[in-house]
């Protein structure tokens, strides 16, 4: 069974730091690009990050690049986002997702078919 558990969520101030973290189960964790995607209230899915299977490249949506860092361990079977200097509009349901197993760092969603109940991040002005 394969499953996702998100943490790390909770309610900062602008400009803090956070870290999300992933623990991912029920496949062989060390062959599949991992996601960070995220739903603001009112908005579409939209993609924040990916990470291939080793960790040699990621993928960042313009609105966090240098902002947010997608790292993983995988003897931990853990994928993890830290997010600094957070704005308000980062405020949304944060999600993790299997991609694709061996194959790049795709944005598009539909490429990502397991995914985890989300864990909330709150940035306050």
């Amino acid at each position: 069974q394969v499953q996702l558990v998100e943490s790390g969520g909770g309610l900062v101030q602008a400009g803090d730091s956070l870290r999300l973290s992933c623990i991912a189960s029920g496949r062989p964790f060390n062959v599949y690009t991992m996601g960070w995607f995220r739903r603001a209230p009112g908005k579409e899915r939209e993609f924040v990050a990916a990470i291939n299977w080793n960790g040699g490249n990621t993928n960042y949506a313009d609105s966090v690049k240098d902002r947010f860092t997608i790292s993983r361990n995988n003897a931990q079977n853990t994928v993890f986002l830290q997010m600094g200097s957070l704005k308000p509009e980062d405020t949304a349901v944060y999600y993790c997702a299997y991609g694709p197993p061996y194959r790049g760092v795709p944005a598009n969603a539909d490429l990502y078919d397991a995914w985890g109940q989300g864990t909330q991040v709150t940035v306050s002005s």
